[in-house]
């Protein structure tokens, strides 16, 4: 499914789909936050989510989730379909009981959806350097006031991380697409 959506986009769909391959064998991986959309007996869709930490500049360290990767087949793109995917993952960590989900995103679309820049609740993406611009890094909070009082570093967990060659290896087993640059991608 993955594949499908960033299809156009040969680097993101390289990743993209050694990622899905990989995280489910992760131990941060949330089975029961594993999601699949069908359209008339069709996949359609997916969304995933893992476990990871903010490490909380007072030493804390605060679980949270992140999510992805999350994509809708390329033909039905823009009829809403992923937004529906997007909630109702969203509301089932919610009913889990997780604090906050970050990732990395467009914010128009998934302010949609209530996400915010984590650095308005004090959160800073890893590795990254202080003044660069962190506008794709995003954070919404599951339970109100989860990330009161909290600043600190958030982590990406370690199954999101695919070594190029990998990626190359994966790869041999699909055609090519052309490279298209679409309205609200990141990468």
């Amino acid at each position: 499914m993955t594949i499908l959506s960033v299809w156009k986009r040969k680097k993101s769909r390289e990743q993209s789909k050694t990622l899905s391959a990989r995280l489910r064998d992760d131990p941060a991986f949330v089975k029961e936050l594993d999601f699949v959309m069908e359209k008339d007996g069709a996949l359609i869709g997916q969304n995933m989510f893992m476990r990871t930490v903010i490490n909380a500049d007072d030493g804390r360290v605060i679980p949270v989730l992140t999510m992805g990767p999350i994509g809708i087949t390329p033909e039905i793109k823009r009829h809403g379909y992923g937004k529906k995917l997007l909630d109702y993952s969203l509301e089932q960590a919610s009913a889990m009981g997780f604090g906050a989900v970050l990732f990395e995103g467009n914010i128009g679309f998934y302010g949609k959806s209530g996400f915010d820049y984590a650095r308005n609740f004090g959160i800073r993406y890893h590795d990254l350097p202080e003044g660069a611009d962190d506008s794709f890094f995003l954070c919404k909070e599951l339970i109100p006031g989860y990330l009161d009082g909290i600043t600190g570093v958030y982590q990406t967990p370690q199954g999101y991380y695919v070594d190029d060659a990998d990626v190359e290896a994966f790869d041999q087993d699909f055609p090519l697409k052309e490279k298209l640059k679409l309205p609200g991608q990141i990468f």
